[in-house]
């Protein structure tokens, strides 16, 4: 018998959670775990805004000295180009790009945003770290001009940046089938300093492109060439805050042998997975006084 959301165990809140991290889809950890799919989609939507609201409130004052940027391609319901045709498509189907921004030391995920590779998202992304790193910084990013124009708005001359610029060369004439889902071979790199004084030992995004290989891997969301892309994109958006708030602050990182989180002094203890699955009993108990204090059966603060 299907388990219902408000009888789970917090056993059980973290397998799901767990599981939601290591990639595994919302039908899998179902049967696994035998509760519904829709109590797996409510603790995913819960994970998703309490993780969102825990970073914006705690992952502030950071000492960053050089931050990595990226984006990374995904799509809601259906790809940009199948939109048209689609049934019943939502209003936001189609392409969606995620922004991040790592610090290359502690390998922090500061700052992300979820939108369109255009300047509206460069610019987002930009204010944001802005309101989390103390000090000045140097910056690195691909070579996506919409960065540009966004790093001088919001930073003025109160930054060091660069843009590493990737070369990459055509398949040879008669490459075979098997070529068809490799990316393009990269024959070199420009580094370019466009602002202040970038040290080039460290324009690299090298952090940031691996992130994004981790998120590939461990968001059942991203993986290419399956059925398995997001059907909403505010799912789509819980699923990134969950993913994110378990990579700073439970996930040990291999290198540093302890979590971006501590890395970056925002933490002193080591997460568990049970912790995350403890915010949300905590935002299930707010919502449930603020709702009893509405209808009069609990005075009000």
């Amino acid at each position: 018998m299907f388990i219902s959301m408000n009888k789970l165990p917090l056993e059980t809140r973290a397998k799901i959670l767990n599981l939601l991290v290591e990639g595994s889809s919302l039908r899998s950890i179902a049967r696994i775990v035998d509760v519904s799919i829709n109590t797996v989609t409510k603790l995913l939507v819960d994970a998703g805004t309490v993780a969102a609201a825990y970073h914006d409130q705690n992952v502030r004052g950071l000492q960053t000295r050089r931050l990595q940027c990226d984006e990374i391609w995904s799509f809601c319901y259906a790809k940009e180009k199948n939109v048209a045709k689609a049934k019943a498509a939502p209003e936001l189907a189609g392409d969606v790009w995620t922004w991040t921004a790592l610090d290359a030391e502690s390998k922090m995920i500061v700052s992300w945003e979820i939108g369109n590779r255009d300047a509206v998202s460069a610019f987002l992304l930009m204010e944001d770290v802005q309101s989390r790193v103390k000090g000045r910084m140097q910056i690195t990013t691909d070579g996506h001009n919409a960065y540009i124009t966004a790093i001088e708005g919001v930073f003025g001359d109160d930054t060091d940046f660069a843009q590493l610029v990737k070369l990459y060369g055509t398949p040879a004439e008669g490459a075979g089938a098997e070529h068809r889902y490799s990316p393009s071979t990269c024959i070199g790199v420009v580094k370019k300093p466009i602002k202040g004084r970038p040290d080039e030992d460290h324009i690299s995004t090298s952090y940031v492109e691996r992130q994004n290989l981790n998120m590939r891997m461990g968001m059942r969301r991203f993986t290419r060439l399956t059925n398995a892309f997001s059907k909403k994109v505010e799912n789509h958006c819980h699923a990134l805050a969950l993913y994110f708030l378990f990579y700073n602050f439970v996930r040990i990182h291999k290198t540093l042998r302890m979590t971006p989180a501590m890395a970056a002094g925002v933490s002193d203890r080591l997460w568990d997975i049970k912790d995350i699955a403890r915010l949300i009993e905590d935002f299930e108990e707010r919502k449930l006084t603020a709702k009893r204090q509405r209808a009069g059966t609990i005075p009000r603060d």
